[in-house]
C-alpha cells in the first residue's frame, strides 16, 4: 500500500520555470490525503516559491526545499541544513572569477544576488517567485546558507566543471537541468530529506512512490520502490527508476495518482 508519495517540481510537474500547476495536481493531492496518503513536493526551489506554486494545498503537504536543505509542513521548518560559512565564502569567491556565471545565495529566509542582471532577477521573481533581494555583498551576509545554485542561461554542467571537480568532495553538487549547479552541505539531498520524513511518518520505502527527471532527483528515487522518471527525464534517471511515467507536458505524473484514487 502506498502511504507517501514524492515529486520534484520542475521538469517533472511543470516545465522549467513555470509555477503553472494544473489545478487537477491540487484536487488529486487532496483526494489522496482524503486516502490517508502523505504527499511531498521535493524541489531545488526555495521554500517560498514552492509554497506560492502549491498554495492550495500548502498546509496538506510536506516541503523539501532547495534539493533537501529545508524540510516543513503546515507553514513551518521542521529541518534546516546549512553550510560552513567560510566553504560558502570560497565557493563564492571561486565563482566571481567566471564573468559568465551568477550566484545565488538561498538563505534559511530567503534568497540573495549581487548581479546587476535584471532579466536574470525579475525571471526567477515572476517565474519562480522567489523571495529575492539584490544585496551588494553576498560575503557580508550573516543568514545562515542552505545553498549555493550557480547559474547559466545554457551548459551549466561544462561551464561549471573546474569549480565542481576544486569542491566536490566538500559539498553535495548537482545539476538541476542546464541551468543550475546546486551545492549544498556534504550528504545533504532530497533522498536524506524524504527519509528523515519516512522516519518520522514509520513509512518504508516499500510504500513510498517517487516522480523525478533530473539529477538532483537520484537520491531521492532510491528512497521509493515506486520510483518514476518522466518520459523527458535524463538517461541516468530513466536507468534508475523503475518506471517510467509520461513526459511533464502530458501531465505524466497526473495520470499515474489518478490511478491510485
Amino acid at each position: 500500500m502506498i502511504k507517501l508519495i514524492v515529486s520534484d517540481v520542475d521538469g517533472t510537474l511543470v516545465p522549467d520555470g513555470s509555477s503553472k500547476i494544473n489545478p487537477e495536481v491540487f484536487d488529486t493531492i487532496l483526494k489522496l490525503r482524503e486516502k490517508g496518503i502523505q504527499f511531498a513536493i521535493a524541489s531545488g526551489r526555495p521554500w517560498a516559491s514552492v509554497e506560492h506554486a502549491f498554495e492550495p494545498v500548502k498546509r496538506k503537504i510536506f516541503y523539501v526545499a532547495n534539493n533537501g536543505a529545508y524540510v516543513g509542513c503546515c507553514g513551518r521548518s521542521l529541518y534546516v541544513y546549512s553550510i560552513e560559512q567560510e566553504l560558502v565564502h570560497r565557493i563564492i569567491k571561486k565563482v566571481r572569477r567566471y564573468p559568465d556565471l551568477e550566484v545565488v545565495y538561498a538563505g534559511a529566509n530567503g534568497d540573495y544576488l549581487e548581479s546587476s542582471n535584471e532579466r536574470l532577477m525579475n525571471w526567477l521573481i515572476e517565474s519562480y517567485k522567489f523571495n529575492l533581494t539584490r544585496v551588494d555583498d553576498l560575503l557580508g551576509l550573516d543568514e545562515p546558507c542552505v545553498k549555493v545554485s550557480i547559474y547559466k542561461s545554457q551548459g551549466i554542467e561544462a561551464a561549471s566543471r573546474d569549480i565542481y571537480e576544486e569542491f566536490k568532495d566538500e559539498l553535495k553538487m548537482s545539476c538541476a537541468g542546464d541551468m543550475w549547479m546546486d551545492c549544498m552541505a556534504k550528504g545533504v539531498n532530497k533522498g536524506r530529506a524524504i527519509r528523515t520524513i519516512q522516519e518520522s511518518l514509520h513509512i518504508k520505502p516499500e510504500e513510498t512512490m517517487a516522480f523525478g527527471d533530473q539529477l538532483n532527483d537520484m537520491e531521492m528515487l532510491e528512497q521509493a520502490y515506486y520510483s518514476f522518471a518522466v518520459a523527458n527525464a535524463r538517461d541516468e534517471v530513466r536507468k534508475a527508476a523503475r518506471f517510467q511515467a509520461d513526459s511533464n507536458e502530458n501531465d505524466g505524473v497526473l495520470k499515474i495518482l489518478k490511478h491510485l484514487l
